[in-house]
C-alpha cells in the first residue's frame, strides 16, 4: 500500500504532499487541474521512463516521493519486495517502510532511489511489480496485445502460473538439445577439423607432462646450475672458516672460527665476575647459531647438483617448455588450463555417429516431455478460459452492457516458451452476434468496462495492493457509472483502489476524495491537491453533475448520492 506521495514542480503542480489510506481513493478536480501529474508521478515510482517536458516550468527538476507499507501484501509477494530492496542495497526505514524517489532533471536526466540507496529506474520497476498496478488508457490498449491477453487467462487461475513455468523449463532443455544437435550436424565437417586440431594440440601438452608452475622452477635450477662451481666454492670457504679447513677436506692453515668461539667461551665460563658472565652467555647464543650456520652450509653443499650432465637437461626441458608457451599460453600453468578447456571443449564437438544418435535420442525424449507438458497446459488454460469467459460475462451484464459476452479464444500455435496456445479476447454484443476481436469489438468506455471487469475477476485472491484507474470510466454515465463505482469499493475491500474519475457516481463510493485545485495567476498556473471533508465532497460532487454546485436542488442531489452510496459502501463492507 502506498501511505504517503510527495511531488513537487511536476507539471502544474508545484509542492504537494498526501497521505493515503486504504479503501478506496478518488482523485477529482477540473481539466487541467494536474490529476495526470498524480498518476504520471506513479508512474515514475514504478520506473517508466521519465519525461524532462513534464518539468515544472522554470523549475530544474522534479522530484516524487512515495512511503510504501507491505505488511498488508501475501507473503510471497512481501518476500519478493523484501528481496528486490536487499539486493539494492537499501533498507527499511524505522516503521518498517520503504522510501522509493524518482528524481528528473529539466535537461533530461533522471535518478531513482530506493530504501535510501540510488538505483536503476529498472531496479523501482521490480520492487513496485507487487505493489502497484496502474491502469490508464496506455494500458487499456495494451489489453489489446495477444501477449497481455495470454498473462491475464494466465493469471485468472491459481494453477497456471506453475505449469507455465514448468512447461517453459521442458521447452528450453528440448530447444537447447535441439540447437547443440542441429549445430553439431550442420557442421560436422569444420567440427571434425577443430577437433583434429584440439586433440593434436591436447596430446601435444599431456606428451610434455608438465607440472605446475615447472617453468619457474626451471629458471632457479638453471641459474643455480650455471653458478655452482662458484656456489660450491664460496660454500666450502665459509663452511671452512667456521669448522675448519680439514672439515671439508682441505688443509688447515688457520684455526677455525668455532674452535677460537669454544675457547673463548670456555675462558669466560671460568670467570665469577658478573659482566663477564653475561658476556658468557652472549657467546653461547653465537656459537649456538654459528653450530646452526654450519649445519646449513653442509646441507646446503650436500644439495648442490652433481651430475655434470644435468645442466644440459634443464636447458632442453626449458626449451620444450617455451615450444608450448608460445603456442597456448604465456606459462605453463596457462598451457595447462588451455588444455583444460580445450579436452571440455572436445567434449561438446564430438560428431561420431554414436554421438548424434545418442544426442537426438535426448531430443526426442525431451520434445515428448514438453508436447506432454504443453498439452496439460493447454488443457488447464482451456479450463480457465470458460470460467473467465463466465465470470467477466457476469461483471459486465452489470456495468450496463446486459447482453454482451466475453469469449476467450483459444488456437494452437507453434511452440514457444509461452506454450502452444494462441489467446484472443472478444467481445460479442450478444448472443446472436459472432464475437470479434476487442480491438474491433469494443469502444473506449466499452474497453474500460472489460479492463475493470478482469481487474475485478483476477484481483478477487489479492490483497495489500494499490491499484490506480485513470479514466477508467470513460466513456461511460448513468447506471454503468454508478456500477463502476460499486465494483471498484468492491475491490478496495481487499486492496487500494485509486481513481482519477470525472463521474459523481464513481466518486460518491469512495473513502477518501482527494481534490486536484489549480490557482491561475497572471505568471504562473499552481495547483494543490487536499483531502476533502464530507462536507466538501458533496460540493463537489454537485459540481461535478453538470456544474450544479451553485443550486440547493444540485447540493440536495449530490448530498442524496453521497448518502446513498455511502451506506451502500459500508453495508458491503460489513458483509465481507
Amino acid at each position: 500500500m502506498l501511505a504517503d506521495l510527495t511531488i513537487s514542480n511536476l507539471g502544474v503542480i508545484g509542492n504537494a504532499t498526501v497521505e493515503l489510506s486504504p479503501g478506496l481513493t478518488v482523485l477529482t478536480g477540473e481539466t487541467g487541474a494536474g490529476k495526470t501529474m498524480v498518476v504520471t508521478s506513479l508512474h515514475l515510482l514504478a520506473g517508466a521512463r521519465a519525461d524532462a517536458s513534464r518539468v515544472r516550468v522554470g523549475a530544474d527538476k522534479a522530484v516524487v516521493e512515495g512511503t510504501f507499507v507491505v505488511d498488508g501484501l501475501e507473503a510471497s509477494a512481501r518476500e519478493a519486495v523484501r528481496e528486490v530492496v536487499d539486493e539494492a542495497g537499501g533498507e527499511a526505514d524505522e516503521n518498517g517502510e520503504y522510501l522509493a524517489s524518482r528524481t528528473v532533471l529539466a535537461t533530461g536526466r533522471s535518478k531513482a532511489h530506493l530504501g535510501g540507496r540510488g538505483v536503476p529506474a529498472a531496479t523501482l520497476g521490480e520492487f513496485s511489480r507487487e505493489l502497484i498496478t496502474i491502469h490508464g488508457q496506455n494500458d487499456q490498449l495494451r489489453l489489446l496485445g495477444a501477449t497481455e491477453q495470454l498473462a491475464a487467462l494466465d493469471r485468472s487461475e491459481d494453477t497456471l502460473p506453475g505449469l507455465r513455468e514448468g512447461y517453459s523449463e521442458k521447452f528450453r532443455a528440448w530447444r537447447r538439445l535441439a540447437k547443440d544437435l542441429k549445430r553439431r550436424v550442420e557442421s560436422r565437417r569444420e567440427m571434425a577439423q577443430e577437433v583434429d586440431r584440439l586433440q593434436f594440440a591436447v596430446d601435444e601438452i599431456a606428451a610434455a607432462q608438465l607440472q605446475p608452475g615447472e617453468d619457474q622452477e626451471l629458471v632457479t635450477l638453471i641459474r643455480r646450475l650455471q653458478d655452482v662451481d662458484t656456489l660450491r666454492e664460496d660454500a666450502t670457504t665459509a663452511l671452512g672458516a667456521i669448522d675448519g679447513a680439514d672439515a671439508v677436506g682441505g688443509v688447515a692453515e688457520e684455526r677455525a672460527a668455532a674452535e677460537l668461539l669454544g675457547q673463548a667461551l670456555a675462558a669466560l665460563n671460568n670467570s665469577e665476575d658478573p659482566q663477564l658472565t653475561s658476556l658468557a652467555e652472549q657467546l653461547s647464543g653465537i656459537t649456538s647459531q654459528l653450530s646452526d650456520i654450519s649445519a646449513e652450509l653442509g646441507s646446503y653443499l650436500s644439495g648442490l647438483p652433481s651430475d655434470p650432465d644435468l645442466l644440459e637437461t634443464s636447458l632442453q626441458r626449458q626449451q620444450e617448455i617455451k615450444l608450448l608457451t608460445r603456442k597456448y599460453a604465456p606459462d605453463v600453468d596457462g598451457v595447462l588450463a588451455w588444455a583444460e578447456e580445450a579436452e571440455a571443449k572436445l567434449a561438446s564437438m564430438d560428431t561420431s555417429t554414436e554421438t548424434l544418435e545418442k544426442l537426438k535420442a535426448e531430443v526426442d525424449a525431451a520434445e515428448k516431455e514438453m508436447i506432454a507438458a504443453a498439452k496439460r497446459l493447454t488443457t488447464a488454460r482451456t479450463k480457465a478460459a470458460r470460467a473467465l469467459e463466465k465470470a467477466v460475462t457476469g461483471e459486465l451484464h452489470g456495468l450496463a452492457m446486459p447482453k454482451a459476452r466475453l469469449v476467450v479464444s483459444i488456437q494452437p500455435t507453434k511452440y514457444s516458451v509461452t506454450g502452444a496456445d494462441e489467446v484472443e479476447f472478444q467481445l460479442a454484443p450478444n448472443d446472436s452476434m459472432e464475437p470479434k476481436p476487442l480491438s474491433k469489438a469494443a469502444s473506449g468506455g466499452e474497453l474500460s468496462r472489460v479492463m475493470l471487469a478482469l481487474e475485478v475477476i483476477m484481483s478477487a485472491g489479492s490483497q495489500g495492493t494499490t491499484m490506480v484507474f485513470d479514466e477508467v470510466d470513460a466513456g461511460v454515465g448513468g447506471r454503468a457509472a454508478v456500477e463502476i463505482g460499486r465494483r471498484l469499493a468492491r475491490l478496495a475491500q481487499r486492496n487500494q483502489v485509486l481513481v482519477v474519475t470525472h463521474l459523481p457516481q464513481v466518486a460518491a463510493y469512495a473513502n477518501t476524495h482527494l481534490h486536484v485545485a489549480k490557482d491561475v495567476t497572471d505568471t504562473a498556473v499552481t495547483s494543490g491537491v487536499n483531502i476533502l471533508s464530507n462536507e466538501e465532497r458533496v460540493e463537489e460532487l454537485a459540481r461535478m453533475l453538470a456544474g450544479l454546485d451553485d443550486t440547493e436542488s444540485g447540493r440536495a442531489h449530490a448530498k442524496d448520492l453521497f448518502e446513498r452510496a455511502q451506506a451502500e459502501a459500508a453495508g458491503n463492507s460489513s458483509l465481507s
